[in-house]
């Protein structure tokens, strides 16, 4: 059973009503209306239950909005007794954002500090590294994703838990030469994230919240929220459906060569602070570099304006703007160093220049253009809605084409 669902106002700031003139406040509301519109479109077309939008600038939130339900249905895909609402302090499960928002931003930090370079060999800081397959690989082609790894792969299948990871992945084949072809990898980021733990002899998140986030003022933003933790988070998948037809459905589109028989601890319950991806939940204990991060929208949109003030936060210089330039400048695939910034990956076509942003499998995405001094956040639970019958999860590539086009026309 699902009824649509209405939007709610948990919280505005739109510049010109309180303060502008009567024609600055009607073109302020009609902006509104539209990214309303747009958004319970999606709720009542069941693309999902609960959203949060975030518009911002270098030093303000011009506009923040949640609507619908943070947990809606239980594993049945039956109402439950209680929904509760989304507010826009709801953690959000940010899947892929984790590439930017911890990963990215830790080996910008590290390239800031001179303790990384772009060009340097994996092998400088994983010795494992060292065979002649893996020696070409360099930092720069994991974070533009031409490394050659594979895409994707269950590790679960064939490993117990992270540390047997790095010398799995370095017997693992490779399937095209590092530096030529952008092949989108989670496993690049898995890597990379060996490397800030090599380097900082700290856990990812350790290093992240000591570098960065603290001096930044957050302190929702991290990974495994569930433990020891009473936010607010937003439900995600019912158990792991479209990852299990990945693996046992060979014209899914993905073939993977695994017995589907030889491991079966699948999740088989609504997800509520775990994170969705099986290779973050199963081998890395929620923790890694492609996945696993939960954060507000208000806790990632001070992270976005570190990159609009050039690295500074406060006076103090976060990360270098030399360093920022490098990240966000566009290479020979279209996209920056972890930033996209192809449109076609973005899901929105009418950018302006030099547009950077990333999107993410549990429903999220967001996209900055520096040069206009704008950024939005899109943060949904479309998993929650569970998969259709071809075992697909709702396409929000209208909808975020529709929001950047209204967004980003409004300046």
């Amino acid at each position: 059973m699902k009824f649509k669902t209405t939007a709610g106002i948990i919280f505005i700031l739109l510049i010109g009503i309180s303060c502008g003139d009567e024609q600055d406040q009607e073109s302020a509301y009609e902006y509104s209306a539209q990214i309303d519109k747009a958004v319970e479109s999606g709720l009542s077309e069941s693309s999902f239950t609960g959203a949060v939008v975030l518009l911002g600038t270098d030093d303000e939130i011009l506009y923040q909005k949640a609507y619908g339900y943070a947990s809606l249905y239980d594993q049945e895909l039956n109402v439950v007794e209680n929904p509760e609402s989304t507010t826009v302090d709801h953690m959000f499960d940010i899947a892929s954002l984790t590439k930017i928002f911890a990963t990215t931003y830790a080996m910008m930090a590290l390239h800031s500090d001179g303790l990384i370079q772009l060009d340097d060999p994996v092998s400088e800081y994983i010795d494992e590294f060292a065979k002649p397959s893996h020696s070409n690989i360099t930092i720069r082609d994991l974070l533009s994703h031409s490394s050659g790894l594979r895409q994707w792969y269950p590790t679960y299948y064939t490993i117990d838990n992270s540390s047997e990871f790095i010398n799995w992945v370095v017997d693992l084949d490779l399937v095209g030469s590092p530096g030529e072809d952008r092949r989108y990898s989670d496993l690049g980021f898995m890597i990379l994230a060996e490397i800030i733990e090599r380097v900082t002899v700290q856990n990812i998140e350790e290093y992240l919240y000591e570098r960065i986030y603290e001096p930044l003022g957050l302190s929702v933003i991290g990974f495994n929220p569930v433990m020891g933790s009473d936010e607010k988070i937003v439900s995600t998948s019912h158990g792991n459906p479209f990852e299990r037809k990945m693996i046992s459905d060979d014209s899914f589109g993905y073939s993977i060569d695994v017995n589907p028989d030889a491991w079966n601890e699948w999740r088989d319950y609504t997800l509520k602070g775990e994170v969705n991806d099986g290779n973050a939940f199963y081998t890395f204990d929620g923790m890694t570099g492609h996945a696993g991060l939960f954060s507000t929208a208000d806790e990632l949109s001070i992270l976005l304006q570190l990159i609009l003030n050039e690295g500074y936060w406060n006076d103090e210089e976060i990360i270098s703007s030399s360093t920022i330039e490098k990240f966000v400048s566009k290479d020979q695939f279209r996209n920056g160093l972890g930033w996209a910034m192809d449109p076609g990956f973005l899901h929105a076509e009418t950018l302006p220049e030099g547009s950077i942003g990333h999107t993410g499998f549990t429903g999220v995405n967001f996209i900055m253009s520096p040069e206009d001094d704008m950024f939005y956040i899109f943060l949904t639970n479309r998993q929650h809605v569970g998969v259709d019958e071809s075992g697909n999860y709702p396409d929000l590539s209208n909808i975020r084409e529709e929001l950047s086009s209204i967004i980003f026309k409004g300046l």
